[in-house]
């Protein structure tokens, strides 16, 4: 990081004069995540959903359309690992197909909001007067909307337009992306405000713009890297509530349509069978459950990993 020894430097002086290897932030950084058991726990389970969703529809070639009447809200078989939907199809083939979507919503929705929101932070902790309380003026506002109505209006209103531009499934991932996105930017702005306000006050920085750094220099070069640690805990935090708010949405009937079977989906069509088909919204529900749990100890485990001040 900016401000540390070169990277040149190979060892340091010990307090005996023995010469001591010199440990990168990020080596340091992941010694002390591997201390978090639960966290590495959690990075396993979630590569174990990653792989699954990303591979098993090439092993399990079961069409996720296919109907079959004969079949409706079979319990779990050897040929229907998790049994069907009531429409016969196979519901661990749309598992496997509606991972890949959910997920990508979650990682696509976290990075609109982390650019937003490193932006606007970036910008009003840089910045001074006007400039800086307007911007927290404005996230102070979005941040005061309510979230859910918000995304309800916003789907509602431009949900056709998007369709007609984009076609059915791109036009729904690009909206829902957007709008998720576009809601949860605020809490980052505000993180790295506070990151920049407290950064650009250290000797590195002041010794970079004593030397005719431009501020531009200062913030790619010296501050933003060293403000990236909570960025990057607030950025898996983002993904895990992007996938409820995207959940919420197709449960609400209001995201995805019934021929594309992302988890929420699948809880949404679900929810009139609870009774006598279980199975139908128990692992939908399970694999959001799981995947938000993995990813919420995994942000758990990178904040005590990339704060200097905690030893471990």
């Amino acid at each position: 990081m900016a401000g540390s020894t070169p990277a040149s430097s190979s060892a340091e002086v010990g307090a005996y004069g023995a010469a001591q290897p010199v440990i990168s932030p990020w080596k340091d950084a992941w010694r002390r995540f591997r201390k978090h058991r639960l966290a590495v726990a959690s990075l396993f389970v979630l590569l174990l959903i990653i792989l699954a969703v990303l591979f098993g529809s090439y092993i399990w070639r079961v069409p996720i359309n296919e109907i079959d009447f004969t079949a409706r809200l079979a319990p779990p078989s050897r040929e229907h690992p998790f049994g069907t939907d009531d429409l016969g199809q196979d519901l661990f083939a749309r598992m496997l197909y509606g991972g890949r979507i959910s997920l990508a919503v979650g990682l696509a929705a976290m990075s609109v909001a982390m650019v937003l929101g490193v932006l606007v932070g970036s910008v009003a902790g840089m910045a001074q007067g006007w400039v800086s309380s307007a911007l927290m003026w404005l996230t102070d506002l979005f941040l005061s909307l309510p979230q859910l109505p918000l995304l309800l209006l916003v789907i509602y209103l431009f949900r056709d337009s998007l369709k007609a531009i984009f076609g059915l499934e791109a036009g729904i991932f690009i909206m829902v992306v957007i709008v998720i996105g576009g809601l949860r930017w605020m809490p980052v702005a505000r993180l790295v405000r506070a990151q920049f306000l407290s950064l650009r006050e250290k000797e590195f920085v002041e010794a970079a713009r004593a030397l005719g750094a431009s501020k531009l220099r200062q913030v790619l070069r010296h501050i933003l890297p060293n403000a990236m640690g909570p960025v990057i805990v607030a950025a898996t935090i983002d993904v895990a509530a992007a996938i409820i708010a995207e959940s919420t949405l197709s449960f609400l009937g209001l995201g995805f349509p019934p021929d594309i079977p992302t988890w929420g989906r699948l809880l949404f069509d679900a929810k009139d069978y609870l009774d006598f088909a279980p199975h139908f919204a128990l692992f939908p529900g399970v694999a959001i459950f799981l995947t938000v749990l993995a990813i919420n100890f995994i942000g758990d485990g990178l904040r005590d990993a990339l704060d200097p001040r905690r030893v471990i």
